[in-house]
């Protein structure tokens, strides 16, 4: 869940240098950076952490054996074009990770990306958010997951020619609304049921 930090400008040294001093002892998990911004993540809900984990679980058990690597929450995901950090909730890796730096916490070349949605997150991690996510070239799949309904939406990315800007336009759109139905990651050749994702999942009445 992100939230507007403290309104302190600071280049992308100055927030890494920041993070990686603070964030043990810090009450606020972790901070995305957008823009020299700081954007606070706050805790998650029930329903929020029980997504995320049926998530990854299902993904690092298909995956094992492939090559392909799977984080949660803490993996911070870098958006060099537009000097930006982010904490995504799932990220899959299947090339030889690439990291930004020695210390292996900023990861530069996911294929896969999964969002969980707040009602405070949701129009962010729809836009602005994506906005950024779609400059990762390595990027061929972006997940945004409601944890208030039974909602998935899917972005794939088109083969694309030339060298136009990258645009929403070059990414297949399907949504998923039913538990019987199945999300195909087609990039890392997997299948999640609904029913698995949902497992637990309290709805609000």
């Amino acid at each position: 869940m992100a939230t507007p930090a403290a309104q302190t400008h600071l280049t992308p040294e100055e927030y890494i240098a920041f993070e990686r001093k603070f964030l043990p002892d810090s009450e606020i998990i972790r901070h995305e950076y957008v823009n020299g911004e700081l954007v606070a993540m706050s805790g998650a809900s029930r329903a929020h952490n029980l997504i995320t984990i049926n998530i990854s679980t299902a993904l690092h058990s298909r995956l094992r054996g492939s090559g392909c690597e799977t984080y949660v929450n803490d993996m911070r995901v870098s958006s060099p074009l537009t000097s930006s950090y982010f904490y995504p909730n799932v990220v899959v890796v299947c090339e030889e990770p690439r990291f930004e730096d020695n210390f292996f916490d900023i990861l530069l070349n996911p294929i896969t990306l999964v969002e969980v949605l707040s009602s405070s997150t949701e129009a962010y991690d729809r836009g602005e958010k994506f906005g950024h996510y779609r400059h990762l070239t390595s990027l061929q799949e972006y997940v945004l997951v409601s944890q208030d309904k039974v909602l998935i939406e899917h972005y794939r990315r088109r083969e694309k020619q030339g060298s136009t800007p990258i645009t929403q336009k070059d990414w297949i759109f399907t949504d998923f609304q039913e538990l019987g139905e199945i999300l195909p990651l087609t990039s890392i050749q997997c299948e999640l049921p609904l029913q698995e994702i949902y497992e637990r999942v309290p709805f609000p009445d």
